[in-house]
């Protein structure tokens, strides 16, 4: 993290300078750094790219190396909670009222990009302007091209990624490929065409795949993004954009698909990484998710975010100890019986009675999320208290929770009750495990894909577990899903992928780009609620709603989240602030807002 972080302050200076007037940088100061004396060597390349990772720090303002921000805000800005926005998670916490309001579709149009409002959305411009100002300048160093393209690949993988969250949260968007000044034409424009925007972003990541290099020599730590990465951010941008136009309309999906294919592919038979095995199926899914302050070396971690105590720290665990609400009903159905049939198929599963019948026989990475009564003790959980867990709102002592699905999978106590802000929580940024998804799900939505392409895929994730196969040829048919309009084939890698990448900032855009929105219409409900549960969960104060005769604990009763809605004119994209329409009416409204 060093190497990213030294001497950013230097090139915020620098970068500042570019935009002087010219009397000024006709200047030289032989004590001061300018535009016009800087771009000189490799290193000075280097060092104004490391500006370029401070800035995407803030995962408020440029949400797409998503981590953990830093002090208070790690309570909600960062990968962990992003599943928040859909029926994964259920959180009831004011301080995450964003959340709930796009979970229930209760969101308004913001009155400008700044504060909680638009922190996933509209804002982060003046990264876009950093990129662009190095792309203006990068040829000028006295090094060769073969070195230059090295940055310049580093600063349009930056730049194409932060083009496709935009594009994906708000459709067409200002293409902007040179530094603007005050009086530039652009600042007054409309917005591109989403289609011309993406050949743009493609451009990018297809530079950057076939420049950066393999290895930048940091020792496998935190450094800069490597041509690995790229080709991981690739298929993951491709496989938005094929699904997004298959589903919601649009041109070449199948040619988005493709070269999402072949990019996870690239990367799964070149590339130095593999999935984090070592032959404990009840532990390794979740072991990297705990492994605390330093994920060097752990040949799944693609690219992560270090914390260290007096340069960068977070409160993350603090956090998520109760301002998450649990896991949800939905979420915890979604796991396989350990025959590979889903629930509703599955003779061996014994139903949700109490909440110890959940886990027979499913899915490890069921109890490797989602806390096990009898698991308090291994986890430590909640400072190795001894009540009985699990624990939900209105009970005496302890941990509670909205659902009663307490989440582990990233959980560690010692962080989890240290002092303020002292905590080194890494967060995982990119891992190896989404390439081997993004492949399985592009193929099967080509139509070409093998038993062979699961087995590379989706089966070696469940090989990591213990879990059967996924079998072309007897894939079961969930009666939960038959109205979902695609084959039980995509129904079950679309499964994989909820309960591969839980947690991980990926259910809501999956949501939106498979035009599955009405899924945010079902309640979210927690454990079950009938009397011998009051029974045992003495003095809370859950309501609860009956599901097909059953009693279960109902979060949003009786709040303004009660009733959710997803309204398919308007909320698969997200509203332009008022503050940017008055200052540019040209951009204009999304439809529907």
């Amino acid at each position: 993290m060093k190497n990213i972080f030294s001497n950013y302050k230097l090139l915020i200076v620098a970068a500042a300078l570019v935009s002087c007037n010219d009397d000024f940088l006709e200047r030289y100061p032989l004590d001061e750094i300018s535009n016009e004396t800087f771009w000189n060597t490799e290193n000075d390349l280097a060092v104004y790219n490391n500006s370029l990772y401070d800035l995407a720090r803030y995962d408020n303002d440029v949400p797409i190396l998503m981590a953990h921000d830093e002090g208070f805000n790690s309570h909600k800005f960062g990968i962990w909670y992003t599943d928040e926005f859909t029926d994964n998670i259920a959180p009831r916490h004011s301080r995450h009222t964003q959340y709930q309001q796009v979970r229930s579709g209760k969101h308004n149009v913001p009155s400008s990009a700044n504060g909680d409002g638009q922190w996933y959305g509209y804002k982060g411009w003046s990264f876009l302007r950093a990129i662009n100002v190095g792309l203006d300048n990068y040829g000028r160093a006295s090094i060769s091209q073969e070195v230059i393209n090295k940055y310049i690949g580093e600063a349009r993988l930056f730049r194409g990624w932060f083009y496709a969250d935009k594009v994906s949260k708000f459709g067409d968007v200002q293409w902007i490929d040179h530094e603007l000044t005050t009086e530039s034409e652009e600042l007054f424009g409309s917005r591109d065409a989403r289609e011309t925007v993406m050949s743009h972003v493609l451009e990018d990541l297809n530079f950057a795949t076939e420049n950066l290099p393999a290895d930048w020599g940091d020792g496998g730590g935190p450094g800069r993004l490597n041509r690995w990465a790229a080709l991981l951010v690739k298929s993951r941008v491709c496989l938005f954009e094929g699904t997004w136009r298959k589903y919601q309309g649009g041109s070449n999906a199948d040619m988005w698909l493709q070269q999402a294919a072949d990019a996870a592919k690239e990367l799964m038979d070149n590339g130095p990484y593999t999935l984090y095995v070592t032959g404990d199926a009840a532990h390794d899914y979740n072991a990297i998710h705990r492994i605390p302050a330093d994920l060097t070396g752990v040949p799944e971690v693609m690219y992560w975010r270090r914390y260290q105590l007096g340069v960068f720290t977070n409160h993350v665990q603090s956090y998520h100890r109760g301002y998450n609400g649990g896991a949800t009903k939905s979420m915890v159905e979604d796991y396989l019986c350990t025959d590979g049939l889903p629930i509703s198929l599955s003779p061996l599963y014994k139903g949700d009675a109490q909440i110890e019948d959940v886990f027979e026989n499913r899915d490890p990475r069921l109890r490797q999320t989602i806390l096990h009564p009898d698991d308090v003790s291994y986890y430590q959980y909640a400072n190795n208290d001894t009540r009985p867990y699990p624990r939900v709102r209105g009970m005496e002592g302890g941990q509670t929770v909205e659902t009663g699905y307490h989440i582990i999978k990233v959980y560690d106590n010692g962080p989890a009750y240290a002092t303020y802000n002292t905590s080194a929580t890494p967060a995982i940024i990119l891992r190896f495990g989404e390439a081997l998804l993004n492949y399985a799900e592009a193929k099967a939505e080509l139509g070409t894909i093998t038993q062979e392409d699961l087995d590379i895929s989706i089966n070696r994730l469940r090989d990591r577990v213990g879990m059967p196969h996924l079998d072309m040829n007897n894939v079961p048919v969930d009666p939960r899903y038959v109205n979902d309009g695609v084959s039980p084939l995509i129904i079950e890698i679309r499964r994989e992928r909820r309960v591969e990448l839980f947690m991980e900032g990926f259910r809501y855009d999956d949501l939106r780009r498979w035009k599955q929105g009405k899924k945010l219409e079902i309640p979210s409900y927690g454990i079950r609620w009938d009397d011998a549960a009051i029974a045992r969960y003495p003095k809370a104060t859950v309501l609860s709603s009956m599901v097909d005769g059953v009693p279960y604990v109902d979060v949003y009763k009786g709040t303004d989240w009660e009733n959710p809605v997803f309204d398919e004119s308007k909320h698969y994209l997200w509203p332009i602030p008022l503050s940017d329409l008055a200052q540019n009416p040209a951009l204009g409204q999304n439809p529907g807002w």
